[in-house]
């Protein structure tokens, strides 16, 4: 049993193995596992005098955070995680809004469609649909960052590329937070962490990996955006928790994104866990991460 420096994460670990379902008991199904994420995010603070409204972007459902914060022009669109067959506006709504208020900026939360009602590339094409439609309703690429976590993660690096495939403007900058972004599970760390990760597991991983690609490439770039030539893309930061089965696609795709010349920033946080970010009440590392994600966010922004 490993014993933890920082006393705030052995305390989520605990809050985390707390919550797990007695042995012998039916594993929640997808519906009770979406409705427990979305849970999660309700009962989250949010910045004081933070609005948040429901929006209709290029055709997408989603959502507008505003933070007070937010200077004129300013935008994030954001692509949750959730393995791809999880996850909201809802479910990440205190993520966002604390991001957005440490970037200044208003963020579109895009609840694009999961599997396996829509597989791989729905995800994708989806994204591309709200990134063009703010386009078309007057972002400016130079002030518009795209940001996910874990699967919105490998979603956001899948965004980029098709943009260059299509030859769209990318954005100022793109910062994902523990991406998956190998559907392959190939980097040993997928074997290697596990024992070390309270939020993922091997059978969760291929559930949802098998319930997005429905019999997609897992080697496309659409869907494993390691395999994609990553030349021309945004600046880069990469946040991501030694503690993680998902630690190896972070150190991947900063090889990948630094052999193609694209300036990249990839931090490694010692102890931490999966999307350690979304526990801001709990872990002040948290908090210290969200405030670094900012100030590069502010950064990328600048006129």
């Amino acid at each position: 049993m490993a014993s933890w420096k920082d006393p705030e994460i052995a305390g989520v670990r605990a809050l985390l193995a707390s919550r797990q379902p007695p042995p012998g008991d039916a594993a929640p199904t997808r519906e009770q596992r979406r409705a427990a994420m979305d849970a999660f995010g309700e009962m989250g603070s949010l910045p004081p005098g933070c609005l948040h409204e429901p929006v209709v972007t290029g055709g997408v459902k989603g959502e507008r955070v505003a933070p007070t914060s937010a200077a004129e022009g300013r935008r994030i669109l954001y692509l949750h995680g959730g393995g791809y067959v999880g996850g909201s506006p809802r479910s990440h709504r205190p993520l966002v809004a604390r991001l957005a208020d440490a970037a200044r900026a208003s963020a579109i939360v895009a609840e694009y469609r999961l599997g396996p009602e829509h597989p791989c590339p729905a995800a994708v094409e989806d994204a591309v649909a709200v990134y063009r439609a703010m386009l078309d309703d007057g972002a400016e690429p130079e002030r518009l960052i795209v940001a996910g976590d874990s699967a919105g993660g490998g979603l956001t690096l899948a965004l980029a590329l098709q943009l260059k495939a299509l030859d769209l403007p990318q954005p100022a900058g793109l910062f994902v937070i523990s991406p998956w972004a190998d559907l392959t599970q190939s980097h040993r760390t997928y074997r290697s962490k596990l024992a070390d990760d309270p939020m993922i597991t091997k059978a969760g991983l291929d559930d949802s990996a098998a319930a997005y690609l429905g019999g997609f490439d897992p080697r496309d770039p659409r869907a494993s955006p390691v395999f994609g030539d990553f030349s021309g893309l945004a600046p880069l930061l990469i946040q991501v928790g030694s503690e993680e089965a998902l630690l190896g696609d972070s150190l991947t795709l900063a090889e990948r994104a630094g052999h193609a010349r694209v300036e990249v920033r990839l931090e490694v946080w010692p102890e931490m866990i999966h999307v350690w970010h979304a526990f801001g009440g709990q872990l002040g590392a948290a908090r210290r991460a969200i405030a670094a994600a900012g100030s590069w966010m502010d950064e990328k922004l600048r006129p």
